[in-house]
């Protein structure tokens, strides 16, 4: 009978340890999240680990020496409690699959951009340079922000590409 155990990998050395142990045949379950991230001035969905550092190996004790995961490529050891490796509830595996999306295998971002009130600065467009308050998404590739022009609140929506969150 498989158990799973949560290895502890090198930074940003998931995906290596991933297909390492694979390669070493233990069952190996690394859960992805998509997130949007800012890069070069546009919004880009992102793949990247949901738990940074860590991904879950299944063994079976009878079959499989747990001995090579500490020596593999990417990992730094297991988690252990008191020098003992910790298991790793198969009720839990079985939930983290049950959130993916079926089709990409990828848990999503649930969180908008900005939390509605958040102080926003249009970086393009015609009123590039000007702050504002973000109010909500309306979409894929739009945000809703508010800004005082000329003496009241106005309420513009604009490509999200064009606002970033003032520091």
């Amino acid at each position: 009978m498989n158990r799973w155990y949560a290895a502890l990998c090198k930074p940003r050395q998931e995906m290596v340890a991933e297909a390492n142990l694979a390669n070493q045949g233990f069952t190996v379950y690394l859960p992805r999240l998509k997130n949007r991230h800012r890069r070069a001035g546009r919004w880009v969905d992102r793949v990247e680990p949901l738990f940074p550092r860590y991904l879950f190996v299944a063994a079976g004790l009878e079959s499989q020496s747990l001995a090579p995961i500490r020596s593999t490529r990417g990992v730094s050891g297991l988690v252990r409690f008191g020098g003992q490796p910790a298991t790793v509830a198969d009720s839990l595996i079985e939930a983290l699959r049950k959130r993916e999306d079926p089709a990409t295998g990828l848990h999503g971002c649930t969180r908008p951009l900005f939390a509605p009130g958040a102080h926003i600065k249009l970086l393009q467009g015609p009123l590039a340079g000007l702050e504002g308050v973000f109010a909500a998404e309306t979409g894929d590739q739009r945000v809703v922000i508010l800004m005082e022009l000329l003496g009241r609140l106005n309420r513009l929506e604009v490509s999200r590409d064009w606002v970033a969150a003032v520091k």
